[in-house]
């Protein structure tokens, strides 16, 4: 497989240790560069070359979407923690006491929402496997120890305690027979997603030394490999000029081989990341394989909050050959305060981006909440009985009886998540006593076999509204 790409491109990284080096940054003042440096305290700070020389237009600092992405900005921090920083920089103080305030505001940031170091962890005998993930029956998350980095760090990131140091937040393993002997033990389990960090950022032979032991496993109720990336947004070399992108590219090669299906769940927040030379190209050589890339992004305040915006990206991701997959609500972690977009003006951009673009697009979902107790939709908000409400299902759901059965909250336009919404009708929602069962003393759920649900035998809610 050839490109014609004739630029050789170089990673360099950019972290707090050397940005103030990026050229582009002279246009900023000794102000600016020092907000930056208070919340790169806190929050994980990386980019790279490309994103800051292909990416960013730097006339339009500090308003360019790709810039809020990936350089940290002042207003991530609430105003107090920003001070509580700043004024230790200031003082210059020691290392030590830098990095104990950076921990005590992280603490505060919920740095691992939804329930993933309690309920998602799971178990072969006693032994906990602390590198996977196992929330929906169907699907497996791996977390290679090797990936547990990106090519450059997203401001929204809901994993971003994975890079910041604090051991007991990281999900990591070296364990690669554990994978397979867990897999080989559920039949249930159909996926595989390698995610992070970014398992992208391994050479490909790492990466080969997982996937090859899942091929060679011969497990035939495993039918996909998700690979988790934003390699094409932050890194489109990896597949192009990277020393050994050939080799990744055969490694998808031997996955369609053997019979099972690759996708590539790429995260684009917005459509400026899809016009370069080097994306486009990437993504031909992915496809060529056989893999099928799914475009996946939050919703973000400050970067992509806006309907045409959407509808451009879905229409640029399907020219390019992709599959729109999912719009997301940014989780309930970091600076939400920053990027959150409260769920009823959520759905109505997701409506209006939806009703300008084709039905080929329209495979896209959401807007969806990666909640505990599962990826709940906002389906919309309708009168009943001249009660507003907002309808809501799920998409994925930690008992898969609940799936795709509608419930109502009432209307509320400032709620950002699911547990700010009150049930409409009743007193609880359907699900809730069920959860507490399931979670009840950090137990893993049993995926063979979910608790009975509390619907009725029509699988539908009772609405006797009198």
């Amino acid at each position: 497989m050839h490109h014609q790409l004739k630029e050789v491109k170089r990673y360099k990284p950019y972290t707090l240790n050397n940005f103030r080096t990026i050229p582009q940054l002279s246009r900023l003042s000794e102000a600016q560069k020092f907000e930056m440096e208070v919340v790169g305290r806190v929050l994980p700070f990386r980019t790279n070359n490309y994103v800051v020389e292909e990416l960013i237009n730097w006339d339009n600092i500090p308003h360019d979407p790709i810039f809020v992405l990936t350089f940290p900005q002042r207003d991530m921090l609430k105003p107090h923690h920003f001070d509580q920083m700043a004024s230790a920089l200031k003082r210059g103080a020691g290392k030590r006491e830098i990095q104990a305030i950076a921990e005590s505001i992280r603490w505060e940031l919920n740095p691992h929402p939804a329930g993933q170091l309690d309920h998602n962890v799971p178990l072969i005998g006693n032994q906990k496997l602390t590198g996977m993930q196992h929330k929906y029956r169907q699907t497996v998350l791996f977390f290679p120890s090797q990936g547990q980095t990106c090519h450059a760090y997203c401001t929204f990131c809901f994993r971003w305690a994975q890079f910041v140091g604090m051991d007991e937040l990281k999900f990591a393993m070296r364990e690669t027979e554990l994978l397979v002997e867990y897999v080989r033990t559920h039949p249930e389990v159909t996926d595989v997603l390698f995610t992070g960090g970014d398992p992208l950022i391994m050479r490909a032979k790492n990466l080969a030394s997982y996937i090859d032991a899942l091929l060679e496993a011969d497990l035939p109720h495993l039918r996909t490999i998700r690979l988790g990336t934003k390699a094409l947004s932050y890194w489109p070399y990896k597949f192009l000029t990277d020393t050994d992108a050939d080799d990744l590219l055969a490694l998808f090669e031997r996955v369609r081989d053997a019979g099972k299906h690759l996708a590539v769940m790429a995260h684009f927040n917005h459509p400026n990341e899809l016009q370069t030379e080097a994306v486009k190209l990437a993504t031909e050589r992915i496809r060529a394989t056989g893999a099928q890339i799914r475009t996946q992004s939050p919703l973000l305040a400050n970067i992509n909050d806006n309907a045409n915006l959407w509808a451009e990206m879905w229409q640029r991701q399907v020219q390019l050959g992709m599959i729109p997959y999912y719009m997301f609500v940014v989780r309930d972690t970091g600076a939400q305060h920053f990027f959150g977009v409260p769920l009823v003006r959520a759905w109505h951009i997701f409506r209006e981006a939806y009703q300008q673009v084709s039905g080929i697009c329209r495979t896209v979902r959401g807007p969806s909440m990666s909640a505990h107790p599962g990826k709940v939709q906002i389906v919309g908000v309708n009168q009943i009985n001249k009660k507003k409400v907002i309808v809501l299902r799920f998409i994925q759901g930690r008992n898969p009886g609940w799936v795709h059965r509608p419930f109502f909250a009432k209307y509320d336009d400032e709620a950002i998540w699911l547990d700010e919404l009150k049930p409409a009708f009743t007193d609880k929602f359907f699900f809730e006593d069920e959860l507490d069962a399931m979670t009840h003393d950090d137990q893993p759920v049993d995926h063979l076999n979910p608790l009975s649900t509390t619907w009725d035998e029509n699988g539908s809610e009772e609405l006797v509204i009198s």
